[in-house]
């Protein structure tokens, strides 16, 4: 069977396009009879699955053309499924131990192949709501953090190369602008798509829809969420906080008290791990191509160190505040785009988020 225009796979037709496709079709050893597949999205725009058989296993991976957990209500490109490519690719060259490998891309189906880590790996999510606790979590965070930020940044990267990929990136502007919607406008006003625990975050709802000073600082981040996206802190503006504070959200259904001190513990040791690998790969490469700061005018100990200490406090600073904007809109406490996390806490009869700490 051919697939020469974009067609949605169900599990017959995954078989079907994986029979067709030898990139994949070698990854499970060219046997199809003993094949599962199980669709296992759990997030909000894509669908996914698992496939196994007894001489291997891949994910399949489908942006359709509308967010997941809406519908055809609200449209949503399929281009989405190429960036994601090209970004997974491009940080498991910076990356590889971090980063799965990406087998097979298909723009045309908006299909991504790639490796899948059987179990016992589980998602990430799913292992803080259990209350699982991960020693190297904070090791392996903070490396993949500062590999990639920094290698897809200007104090590495020359201009014309850096430009090169900002303008291939800014392609993916409608789900840029989706992520602002959700995150800097929907929470804030009255919309269709907005959700919360009600009646018990009734009052908090309200309240930040009148903070006008609440108000004034989401319009800067929103500023600086366009702005730099383009610029050399283009990553940091989500990277820094979904990787840090979504530690937090998911940790809060857990009533052990030690556990909410292993969760601030790791958001400690990531942020402390962080800077010094960040700033040493800085060190490492401060004489390459990178144009940040060019060696002929930031030419002395001094104000190289002074350099990066505003750096990374800036850095850190805007951490704080779009990874709060992450935990109250995209992490789904006020908002269409649920998690489980917040699923939990009704569950667990926590009646309001405040009391979780």
């Amino acid at each position: 069977m051919a697939f020469t225009e974009f067609r949605p796979l169900d599990e017959k037709l995954l078989i079907e396009y994986i029979k067709a496709t030898p990139s994949l079709s070698s990854k499970i050893g060219n046997q199809f009879d003993d094949l599962t597949i199980k669709e296992v999205g759990d997030g909000n725009l894509n669908f996914v699955y698992i496939v196994v058989g007894t001489s291997g296993s891949i994910v399949i991976k489908q942006a359709l053309e509308y967010i997941r957990c809406i519908g055809e209500s609200w449209p949503m490109t399929r281009e989405r499924a190429y960036f994601e490519a090209l970004a997974l690719k491009e940080h498991r060259q910076l990356c590889p131990d971090h980063v799965p490998e990406v087998y097979h891309f298909d723009r045309r189906m908006s299909l991504i192949g790639m490796r899948f880590l059987e179990p016992p790996h589980i998602i990430l999510r799913k292992g803080l709501i259990a209350g699982i606790e991960y020693p190297l979590l904070a090791e392996h965070i903070s490396e993949y953090m500062a590999k990639t930020l920094f290698c897809t940044s200007l104090l590495y990267r020359s201009t014309m190369e850096h430009k090169r990929a900002v303008a291939e990136f800014c392609g993916n502007v409608e789900l840029c602008n989706h992520t602002a919607r959700v995150v800097f406008s929907d929470p804030y006003r009255v919309s269709q798509y907005n959700h919360w625990t009600s009646p018990y975050l009734d009052r908090d709802v309200e309240a930040v829809r009148e903070d006008n000073y609440l108000k004034i600082e989401i319009a800067e981040l929103k500023s600086k969420y366009y702005f730099f996206l383009c610029s050399v802190k283009e990553l940091k503006l989500s990277y820094m906080g979904i990787s840090t504070l979504a530690l937090v959200i998911s940790g809060v259904g857990i009533v052990l008290q030690s556990y909410k001190e292993w969760i601030l513990r790791t958001l400690e040791e990531t942020w402390t791990l962080f800077h010094k690998k960040f700033t040493a790969l800085w060190d490492q490469h401060k004489g390459g191509s990178g144009e940040a700061y060019v060696p002929e005018i930031y030419n002395n100990p001094e104000i190289q160190q002074l350099v990066q200490q505003k750096f990374m406090k800036d850095l850190f600073h805007d951490t704080l505040g779009f990874g709060g904007l992450w935990v109250w809109s995209m992490l789904r406490i006020l908002n269409q785009l649920r998690m489980p996390e917040n699923e939990q806490l009704v569950n667990n009869k926590l009646l309001n988020l405040q009391k979780c700490f």
